[in-house]
């Protein structure tokens, strides 16, 4: 078995090799997943609004993406679909939406790896905006598993940082009362990517890279992000463009201009609330 395991490593160590020697491009589709955990009994929801519910926010949160990547530049977008999947849902009193922040289909991320910067344009709230900075520098940790995703041998590395938790908000109108969402609590994040030094490109889907090969998986706990088709020198060419139209603006700036987005239409959705006098709405939001 140690014999197996030395010889899949020598392999995968001269396949590199002679991927590297040449000129690496190639596209690779991505299809995430999200796990979502929800207490829906407290809204009084019978089993057939449970069930539209949960699959309505499936359909949500399910994309597909690519990456069209060189070894210094790359290129990652949504996949537009014919279909506009339902948002909300009403009935019996109650009204239920579906949120997700950023990641929409007309996003398009730009980096480049051999200068450590990327443009991300995007659209929020109707005004499209173009954010430019430096790549995050992950400490990542090198693990000893190997995986085969497709016919790509796969190493595991990982990561840990802390972020805010969403959170799901429930208003209740009776007597015109709204229970206020508590203020965001802190929660660490282990991130587990798998990589191919197969395709030895410091890159992978959304903002991650930074590790010796393409990143074919990446999870952190809940989302998952995996590649399930790669197309090396495609016959067509790469379509590789920095984009340039919008709002010129740091990460940093862009998270507070969002910020203050996110507070505005918490005012609006409490108001409405109050307008609306009766029944009670549910509104989650979870990151594109």
């Amino acid at each position: 078995m140690k014999a197996l395991v030395t010889l899949s490593l020598i392999l995968t160590v001269i396949l590199s090799s002679v991927i590297n020697a040449q000129e690496i491009e190639g596209i690779a589709t991505y299809k995430t997943q999200r796990k979502v955990e929800m207490q829906l009994d407290s809204t009084h929801m019978d089993d057939a609004m449970r069930d539209r519910v949960m699959a309505m926010m499936k359909k949500q949160l399910e994309r597909e993406y690519t990456l069209e990547f060189t070894e210094d530049e790359s290129t990652y977008k949504e996949v537009e679909t014919l279909d506009d999947p339902e948002t909300s849902i009403g009935g019996n009193g109650m009204r239920f939406e579906v949120q997700v922040v950023g990641g929409g289909n007309s996003d398009l991320l730009y980096k480049n790896v051999r200068e450590n910067r990327f443009a991300n344009q995007n659209e929020m709230f109707g005004k499209q905006f173009l954010i430019k900075d430096d790549l995050t520098k992950r400490d990542w940790v090198m693990h000893k598993e190997t995986k085969n995703i497709g016919e790509y041998t796969c190493f595991k590395a990982s990561y840990t940082y802390e972020r805010d938790a969403m959170r799901t908000r429930t208003i209740s109108n009776e007597k015109e009362e709204i229970q206020q969402p508590e203020k965001p609590e802190k929660e660490t994040i282990e991130v587990v990517a798998w990589y191919t030094p197969q395709i030895p490109v410091k890159n992978g889907p959304g903002a991650y890279g930074g590790l010796p090969g393409l990143i074919l998986e990446v999870n952190d706990g809940e989302l998952t992000v995996l590649c399930n088709k790669v197309v090396l020198n495609p016959k067509n060419g790469l379509d590789i463009k920095e984009p340039k139209g919008g709002k010129v603006v740091s990460q940093e700036e862009y998270d507070k201009i969002m910020d203050k987005k996110m507070e505005e239409m918490e005012e609006r959705f409490q108001s409405d609330g109050r307008r609306k006098g009766n029944g009670s709405e549910i509104e989650i939001r979870v990151r594109g």
